[in-house]
């Protein structure tokens, strides 16, 4: 992964950590900085930006995973909620939104025609942070392709504020922090 890369047609970003869409032309080299989740964080002369999994195919000598979109087979449960979460990640940190402690409070109730209303509270590791709002869009995407899920809405809180110490046991290891 560790190459530049040019992208092969126009594509919509996300600078970071502003949050302002942007476009990257094509004939733009990148060098790809992570590649988790299925969205693709790259840097050029112009900064960072992130690019959403739909358009990580516009990145030319780049093969996106195939299960980054997260899991949508099998039955509904409260642990594939969980898993679909572990599949979004902050476009600057290598740990996902789980781990990381972001997620604070995650409601499962019924919901229409036999469905399923999933709510998700959840922080940021910084309150100025523009990325907030597409990291909640991207968790509540991944929720809603769940078996059953008739709605999903993931919300931004304060209280409590993030610290590092609510980074779990496996994100520590993964930031080298242990």
């Amino acid at each position: 992964m560790a190459q530049t890369h040019t992208l092969d047609r126009d594509i919509p970003v996300t600078l970071i950590p502003a949050g302002n869409a942007a476009t990257l032309a094509r004939g733009t080299e990148v060098f790809i900085v992570q590649a988790l989740g299925g969205n693709v964080t790259v840097r050029t002369d112009g900064g960072l930006f992130r690019i959403a999994r739909e358009d990580a195919a516009a990145i030319a000598g780049y093969t996106p995973a195939t299960d980054a979109g997260g899991a949508t087979a099998g039955e509904f449960s409260e642990q594939a909620v969980w898993d679909a979460l572990k599949t979004c990640f902050d476009p600057e940190i290598p740990v996902n939104i789980v781990d990381l402690g972001l997620i604070y409070d995650l409601a499962i109730e019924p919901g229409e025609a036999g469905g399923r209303d999933v709510e998700v509270k959840m922080t940021l590791t910084a309150p100025g942070c523009g990325m907030g709002p597409v990291i909640a869009e991207d968790a509540r995407q991944k929720i809603a392709a769940l078996p059953t899920v008739g709605r999903a809405r993931v919300h931004i809180v304060w209280d409590p504020q993030w610290t590092p110490q609510m980074i779990s046991e496996a994100g520590r290891k993964a930031l080298g922090l242990e």
